[in-house]
């Protein structure tokens, strides 16, 4: 299925890329995990229904749709620019008209990740390269402040990783490397088509 077929079924409109405009050197450019990559993801990673899911940079929303349509698992996303927030809640109308109940379990909030306020269900954070690693550090800050005020196990899932992010997590945090998966096809064309799993017990 391509992914404009996997769009039509979800009713959403995630494909494609966007440049933002007055982009900042510590923002990349909107573009989705391939639908491919998800399904290699999740044949090697289980979600369950008491995970909450941080797409941190969300775009227009692709992960949280493909997670509730495949396993009912709540999810937030975050994301900066007012376009892509809003081509989000578009996607969660037309998501909606499906039949699906998404009151509460999909979410999407417009703000900078570095001051999302970290919710104590918060446990799963997915990140496509959104940001500059300084973004990354103060980010990864707030999760680990928000684990000492609520005691819980954390795993970052980095896709398309940056050196900087796995040295950053390896050399400066407590948080352990569990899995590497790569993406068949894409990975042997472009070693950084891959996901790289970090556990925080």
């Amino acid at each position: 299925m391509t992914e404009k077929e996997m769009d039509r079924m979800l009713r959403i409109k995630t494909a494609g890329t966007l440049e933002l405009l007055n982009q900042s050197v510590h923002y990349n450019r909107y573009e989705a995990t391939p639908y491919a990559a998800f399904q290699e993801l999740f044949r090697h990673y289980e979600l369950t229904k008491s995970d909450r899911v941080v797409d941190v940079g969300c775009g227009k929303g692709r992960l949280s749709f493909y997670i509730h349509y495949h396993f009912q698992v709540p999810s937030i996303g975050i994301e900066m620019s007012g376009k892509l927030y809003q081509d989000a809640l578009e996607n969660l109308q037309n998501y909606d008209k499906n039949g699906k109940k998404t009151a509460g379990i999909i979410t999407f909030e417009r703000g900078l990740a570095q001051e999302y306020e970290i919710d104590s269900r918060d446990n799963v954070f997915y990140f496509f390269n959104p940001f500059s690693v300084q973004i990354f550090m103060k980010v990864v800050e707030n999760i680990l402040l928000s684990v000492d005020e609520y005691k819980r196990s954390i795993e970052l899932i980095l896709y398309y990783p940056t050196t900087a992010y796995i040295q950053f997590l390896e050399s400066r945090t407590t948080f352990e490397f569990k899995k590497e998966i790569r993406v068949p096809d894409l990975y042997e064309q472009n070693d950084n088509e891959r996901f790289m799993i970090f556990h925080l017990p």
